[in-house]
Parts: structure tokens; sequence; C-alpha cells
């Protein structure tokens, strides 16, 4: 069975098919946030630490850190931001991390520092972009998320999705990094846009788990994008692409009703033995009153599994929408 191994400097966490579905919470990320932009330039981190507690709080299994505030000279002001933001941030949480940018430089400084076992986030089928980030996952032994798009862009053909993964699960092998190492990405695309956006994650879902062997995740609003009530859409995809096989998903876990979903799904595929963390969290629940605000989880989950705005350095590297 598949198992990517992520760790803070104490607790490690497993994603994995037979796994609780794994939350990475994408509010660390200051792309489309532009007070949180300047906060960051100024040196003023309060919105990243409360977003790293709400976010744990809320149930999130590991944290997305990025510090991508500009895209002026990246390569000069974003190593050393990366690594203050990702200091704070396992100082005053213990989950794992995801160190999220499309600056190679950033990425290796982040490294130096970061506690435990990160999951870089991440590398593309470019060659050059697996020539610079393989070797840094394998010197310090660190997964990596593997996003199915190369030179020639995002192709809207799921088998085309699927050669570049396979493409870049190959070239890792040559570098001795094992399938359990690569988080693939097959790239959700926004069902207002394209009408069998879901139906084509399904089926790449399944030839990645069964032919590739390989863990998988996504920007998970990703495919509301444009439509009104995007959450509705959001908390409705998580069970069915958790159903389809997706082991992780970069995602808002301070949506209630989206953690909902997860930790449902969770129980249903068994992954929650005895409805423990079920029971634990929803043990007291009371639904609100119409028109009121939806209550927030109480304690983390627990569960292994934790939408919102995304998608920071990927969106560059993926050409996103």
């Amino acid at each position: 069975m598949t198992r990517t191994i992520v760790a803070s400097a104490t607790r490690e966490v497993i994603i994995g098919f037979d796994q609780p579905f794994c939350v990475i919470g994408e509010r660390i990320n200051p792309t489309g946030r532009k007070k949180l932009a300047a906060e960051m330039i100024e040196g003023n981190f309060d919105t990243v630490k409360a977003d790293a507690l709400a976010q744990v709080a809320a149930g999130a299994t590991m944290l997305d850190v990025n510090a991508g505030v500009t895209s002026v000279n990246p390569n000069e002001t974003e190593p050393g931001l990366l690594v203050q933001t990702l200091e704070i941030v396992q100082d005053l949480v213990d989950v794992p991390l995801s160190i999220d940018s499309s600056v190679s430089a950033a990425i290796e400084a982040a490294l130096k520092v970061a506690k435990g076992r990160p999951l870089v986030n991440s590398v593309t089928g470019e060659l050059e972009k697996l020539e610079a980030i393989l070797p840094l996952c394998k010197k310090y032994d660190v997964p990596v998320v593997a996003i199915s798009n190369d030179e020639t862009g995002i192709s809207e053909d799921p088998d085309v999705r699927f050669e570049v993964a396979k493409k870049i699960v190959q070239h890792a092998a040559d570098y001795g990094i094992k399938p359990h190492d690569i988080v693939v990405d097959p790239l959700v695309m926004p069902i207002g846009a394209m009408g069998t956006a879901g139906q084509q994650v399904f089926a790449l879902l399944n030839r990645l788990r069964n032919e590739l062997k390989v863990n998988t995740t996504c920007g998970l609003s990703n495919i509301s994008f444009g439509l009104p009530h995007r959450h509705g859409i959001n908390a409705g995809f998580i069970p069915m692409v958790i159903g389809a096989g997706m082991t992780s998903a970069i995602m808002n876990p301070c949506r209630p009703q989206e953690m909902e979903m997860v930790r449902a799904a969770n129980v249903l595929k068994g992954n929650d033995p005895n409805c423990m963390t079920w029971i634990k969290t929803y043990k007291d629940y009371q639904p609100h009153a119409p028109g009121a605000p939806a209550p927030q989880s109480a304690a983390p989950s627990g569960d292994g599994g934790a939408g919102g705005r995304r998608r920071g350095g990927r969106a560059g590297r993926a050409g996103a929408a």
C-alpha cells in the first residue's frame, strides 16, 4: 500500500489510501490577499499566525506555507521571506508543513531550516523544473507534489495529463525517488467551464492509483471557479473525489460544511475507526439557526484529513484558472 510520510518536529502523518483524508490548509498564502501580502512585506506576521492557529483548530492535517508576495524579483525577495514565514509557523503549530514556491532557491532555503519531513509544493513536468527540484527532494529526503502539466501547458485531455504524471514519476526514479514520495496533482478543471471536469478527475484518480501507485492531491476549490455559492460545489465534490481515490487536498479547513464532508467520507470509507473522530467532533453538535453563521469545529479532528482561495506559487506553475 502506497504511503507518503510527512512530519513536523514531533508529529508524523501518513498520506495513503487506507488513511484518513489529509487536509492541507491553504490560508498561509498571500496570492490574491493584498492585505496579507502587504503585512508580510512589512514584517508583520499577525495574520499568518492567526491563520495557522485557526486552520489547525479547524482540523487541518498539514499547513501549506507560501510567501510569494510579489512577481518582481522573486528570486531575491522570496527565499528569505519564505524561511522567516516557515520558521514562525513551525514554532507555533505542530503539524507537518508544505513548502509552497515556484522559486527553486526559496524551496532549498526553506528545506535547510524545516523541521521534520515537509512536503515540497511542487514540481511540474517541465525539464528545467524537474532538474531543479528533484535533486533537492533527493538531497533532503522529502516528498514532492507533481503537477500534471509541462512545457506544452495544461491539456484538457486527461490521458495527456496522466502521461505527464507518468513522466515525472519516471524522472524521479532516475534520482532514486520512489513513487510513494510523489503526490500527483492531476489538475482539477473548473466544472463551470468544462462539464466533464469531475468525470475526468475520477477517471484519472483510478489510473494514478492503480497504474502509477501514487498518492494524489489538488487545489480543491478549482472545481467551483467562476460559479456562485462555490462552497456548496466544493462540499459536494469532496466525498466524491475521496471515494474516487484522492488522498489529500489543499483547501480551507475553516469552512465547516467542507470539513464535515471530509470527516463523513473518512467514516464511510472505514478510515475513522469506530467513528471516533466523528463522535469526538460532533457529539455536542447543534444545528445553527437559518441565516446564522455555521459553527466552527471546536478542536483539531486528528483525523488525518482537512475551500476557498487557491493556489499560490502553483498557480503560476500550472497556469491555473
